[in-house]
């Protein structure tokens, strides 16, 4: 079996290391995971970045750690991606820090398991509300500085949309409707000189969602062509890729960066067993369902 650890790919072996010097990233859900790990390889390569998050504790302490680990600025912004207001005060921040804005990722994401008979109606809004409300208020809090920049912005979405999945029925809409939008703002802005594009992780290794949505005993040279799971220096690695000067002709489009999962796609819990009776199905879950 390979394992998620196989196989990384070090950015800095491709891309030359001054890439992005004086630019600046803004990232939400920067803090950890795989924004975390596409801002520090951004940072490697010469930009300084802000992160978004509501942790204010975490995001400093994250902050800290990227500056150290890359010899960049990192300014860590306090903010709420569903409060439109609290963004335009992490942007005007991010504006009096550095003075521009060049890269956006929007990356704030929140999911879990549960069927849609017992998906309250505030669990679904708030998925909603995170994921598609949340990448909806990051642009209209930075398109006038990317305008300026003829910058570009990136979305983390998924491929759970992409066949019925049962279970995700709210990350699945929230990530259809960032899909969406963000071919719209391709076309919207190209004219602009905008450029925006969409990521979608599939199994990315040692991640929340991972450890939150993966039942138990799941084998991933069963599921994945590529008989492993993703790191996310391979997420970092697209993203890298797609604000380079190397995609300047690439906008609306969807990047999969999943090994393959998704054309061979099983269900992961036993099928339809798993909907007639939840209880039979709960110990192969993490977390509660």
């Amino acid at each position: 079996m390979l394992s998620s650890g196989s196989h990384k790919a070090n950015a800095s072996n491709v891309f030359r290391q001054d890439l992005f010097k004086g630019k600046i990233l803004f990232c939400t859900g920067g803090r950890s995971g795989i924004c975390y790990q596409i801002v520090e390889t951004m940072m490697s390569h010469g930009v300084d970045a802000v992160i978004v998050g509501r942790d204010a504790k975490g995001l400093a302490e994250s902050a800290q750690a990227l500056e150290k680990s890359t010899g960049q600025r990192c300014l860590p912004a306090s903010a709420d991606v569903r409060d439109p207001k609290q963004m335009e005060q992490a942007v005007k921040q991010t504006i009096e820090k550095f003075g521009r804005i060049d890269f956006v990722i929007c990356g704030a994401a929140g999911n879990f398991l549960a069927p849609i008979s017992s998906l309250s109606t505030n669990a679904f809004k708030t998925v909603i509300d995170i994921d598609l409300l949340g990448t909806y208020n990051t642009i209209k809090a930075t398109i006038a500085h990317i305008r300026k920049s003829k910058g570009s912005y990136i979305h983390i979405s998924a491929t759970l949309h992409y066949r019925g999945l049962p279970y995700q029925a709210h990350v699945s809409a929230a990530k259809a409707g960032v899909d969406a939008l963000s071919s719209v703002l391709a076309v919207e802005e190209g004219p602009r000189g905008v450029r925006s594009n969409v990521i979608a992780p599939g199994p990315i290794g040692n991640t929340e969602g991972m450890s939150r949505l993966t039942p138990k005993g799941w084998k991933p040279e069963n599921d994945i062509p590529l008989g492993r799971m993703g790191n996310t220096s391979d997420i970092a690695n697209a993203a890298v890729f797609l604000f380079s000067p190397a995609a300047s002709y690439i906008t609306g489009t969807i990047t999969v960066v999943d090994g393959g999962e998704h054309h061979i796609r099983q269900m992961s819990l036993p099928y339809p067993q798993s909907l007639l009776d939840p209880e039979s199905v709960k110990n192969l879950i993490k977390g509660k369902l």
